[in-house]
């Protein structure tokens, strides 16, 4: 053979040995490529969720009377009856959907007086204390971000605790800062009723937005280091506090409003603004905020009902009756993992990945989206967004990097403001 032919032979065999490796390591690639369940398994067990809404202690409240030696907290399963579904949350479940962190809702009745209100907030706060030390191998009380972080560390899941409803702190900055001091990390500035100082996002507005004792509060709250949550909210509200917050604002349990048009979710005008604010909506998993279809289906009932009512003031027996014909002729419509995957889709569309968690509202809702019935159910949804396209880290920002994000940025601010005087601002009780 001729140098020629002997280097066209070296060239041929190299090619062929180049074509072989490259065509090995494509099907090498593609055998080791995750799948989207090995994505949301890994997504999860670097990042386990931490949740912004759960309304545990409200359920200890009225299933068990707050007493400890009636509620076991391994399982809960079983705790149906007298009208009531079996509650969402136990610690077996809450391992199984990969919570590591939970912001508990300490929430009381919106039509309260506001003195009662600050005295059964106080206790609901008591509850998630005496809860945490009831199961001190699984639950950890934490207070600030790194917390969150050492409770992952442990294997614990990080107990927070979430005021939902600004009469709570009975419009007095005193209170609103022993709330804080109680262990509160978020208020939510209103509930279903407009309060003496924020405008509702489901009742009829007063102040369009803030009252200026409002704007007083979300500063003061800055000061703090609690967060500011617009849950609840009127959009005229949320613009406000957007407009007077030095801290990431979050949504503990909301939805996205071009998805579903109920008045908790946010609308996009909100949405725009939260890259530059750093916020966070946490995406709600109530049937009637994820699903438009179910929101109408809702309103048709309660419509059919006040005409049953209207009809038959006399015969409450005939109102029953008609009402469950009307439920047999028009089943309730379910939500989906879709569809809570569309409300994510569509936030960070418009916001950004940076601006997503969860909050499911677990145990403060009848019924929950098909696949996530109850806490158990959210690497399901972790599935259904890896098959979108999510990656890994995508998926651990929505998980709980976000959320802990926006805690440590408040935090932050806090620290800013440390020499800043506590707020002074008041206003006169709300007459009976």
């Amino acid at each position: 053979m001729c140098a020629t032919e002997l280097s066209l032979a070296v060239m041929k065999q190299t090619h062929l040995s180049l074509s072989l490796a490259l065509l090995l390591g494509s099907t090498s690639a593609s055998a080791l490529a995750a799948t989207p369940e090995q994505t949301a398994l890994a997504a999860l067990r670097a990042a386990p969720i931490v949740d912004g809404h759960n309304d545990v202690p409200e359920q200890i409240r009225n299933r068990f009377d707050s007493d400890f030696t009636k509620f076991d907290f391994r399982d809960t399963s079983k705790t149906g009856g007298n009208g009531k579904n079996p509650m969402h949350t136990d610690l077996p479940r809450l391992k199984k959907g990969m919570v590591g962190g939970q912001f508990w809702s300490v929430w009381v009745p919106a039509d309260l007086p506001e003195a009662e209100a600050v005295r059964e907030v106080t206790e609901q706060i008591d509850t998630v204390h005496r809860m945490v030390a009831a199961y001190p191998n699984d639950l950890s009380l934490a207070l600030t971000a790194a917390d969150i972080e050492r409770a992952f560390k442990s294997k614990k899941v990080a107990s927070l605790i979430g005021m939902e409803g600004g009469y709570s702190i009975g419009s007095s900055l005193a209170v609103l800062r022993q709330m804080y001091r109680a262990g509160a990390r978020y208020m939510t500035l209103t509930h279903t009723k407009t309060t003496n100082w924020a405008d509702s996002g489901t009742d009829a507005p007063k102040f369009d937005g803030l009252a200026p004792f409002g704007v007083a509060v979300v500063k003061e709250m800055n000061r703090i280091g609690m967060l500011v949550d617009l849950s609840h909210v009127s959009e005229a509200t949320m613009h406000d506090a957007l407009d007077a917050t030095q801290a990431p604002v979050i949504f503990s349990h909301s939805g996205a409003r071009a998805m579903d048009g109920h008045g908790r979710n946010v609308p996009d005008s909100v949405l725009k603004r939260l890259p530059q604010n750093g916020g966070v909506v946490m995406v709600v998993m109530l049937p009637d905020y994820v699903s438009e279809v179910s929101r109408q289906w809702s309103a048709n009932r309660a419509g059919e009902e006040a005409r049953l009512q209207k009809l038959y003031p006399y015969a409450p027996d005939a109102v029953k009756a008609g009402l469950a014909s009307w439920d047999k002729a028009n089943p309730r419509p379910q939500a989906t993992v879709q569809q809570v995957a569309d409300h994510i889709d569509h936030i960070r569309k418009v916001a950004g990945i940076d601006h997503i968690g969860l909050g499911g509202d677990y145990d403060g809702m009848d019924s929950a989206p098909v696949g996530m019935e109850d806490v158990s159910g959210y690497p399901n949804l972790f599935i259904e967004l890896a098959k979108r396209g999510y990656s890994q880290s995508d998926l651990q920002k929505i998980a709980s990097g976000n959320i802990i994000r926006a805690l440590r940025q408040a935090e932050q601010v806090a620290a800013r403001m440390k020499d800043v005087p506590p707020g002074e601002a008041r206003i006169a009780p709300a007459q009976p």
